[in-house]
């Protein structure tokens, strides 16, 4: 009977463990120009409390939702985006904010100091106070996250959060403009994102043409060349037209043909 006991324990605890998804608990919820609670307080690295809108102060903001004290991809996704920062011509700092906030609400001002002394000590170039490290009460993280719609889940198995590695663009508004996914964004990306999000007031003339040669694809968080596009219409734009031309002259030569015949 204790075998047996043992047994449908271990079978209960498997199915429950086994019923986590990180596939469907994972994922971000598309939500273009979602104003997002730029009044929301959290502590940042220094324990200090600070409304998340005055980080931005009238200019874009990247929004980093990361875990502080990570095991896994945490790190590598703030690597990535530094170094895509510092590929770039925009400055972090001068140009737009960056803050890295923790879906953890176990984490505070140690675990964000302790990321953000890591990121420093990789990249000495980011400028000081480039980037911002907060963390907050779990009121105040669903808030942000549900605004993103930024979703993640907690496996109870692992003790680890299942989250998608992305970054937020946000207008100096507050509004959600684009994600760009992945460990390290291109830096092409996030120069024309930057560019958009600050509806022509950052990037030079060159990035704000260069947001009329792309489109944005919300499926890759990538821009993706409309040249090609451009060149197919222009194509059949061409073939149209030197059909209508051939056409118009064997008519006007069965017409001339017409006329001479008689």
């Amino acid at each position: 009977m204790r075998a047996v006991a043992v047994l449908l324990f271990w079978l209960a605890t498997t199915s429950v463990a086994s019923a986590f998804d990180p596939f469907s608990e994972a994922r971000i919820d598309q939500r273009p120009g979602s104003q997002l609670p730029l009044e929301t307080t959290f502590r940042d690295e220094n324990g200090r409390s600070l409304v998340l809108g005055s980080l931005a102060a009238g200019k874009p903001m990247l929004l980093a939702p990361v875990v502080h004290n990570c095991p896994n991809i945490c790190g590598v996704t703030l690597s990535g985006l530094a170094e895509a920062v510092l590929a770039q011509p925009l400055k972090a700092g001068a140009d737009f904010a960056i803050v890295a906030f923790s879906i953890d609400p176990r984490e505070g001002p140690a675990e964000a100091r302790k990321s953000l002394a890591e990121l420093r000590e990789r990249f000495p170039a980011l400028a000081p106070g480039a980037v911002h490290a907060l963390t907050g009460a779990p009121d105040q993280i669903a808030a942000l996250t549900n605004a993103m719609g930024y979703r993640y889940g907690w496996d109870e198995q692992l003790g680890q959060y299942a989250h998608v590695a992305a970054v937020a663009v946000l207008t100096p508004e507050g509004r959600l403009s684009r994600w760009l996914y992945g460990l390290a964004p291109d830096p092409g990306d996030l120069r024309l994102a930057l560019a958009e999000a600050g509806g022509g007031k950052r990037g030079s003339w060159r990035e704000q043409f260069l947001l009329l040669c792309y489109r944005y694809d919300p499926q890759t968080g990538r821009y993706e060349p409309l040249v090609w596009l451009l060149l197919r219409i222009g194509a059949g734009a061409t073939g149209g037209i030197g059909a209508l031309l051939i056409a118009s002259a064997v008519m006007r030569e069965r017409r001339a043909a017409k006329r001479v015949g008689p």
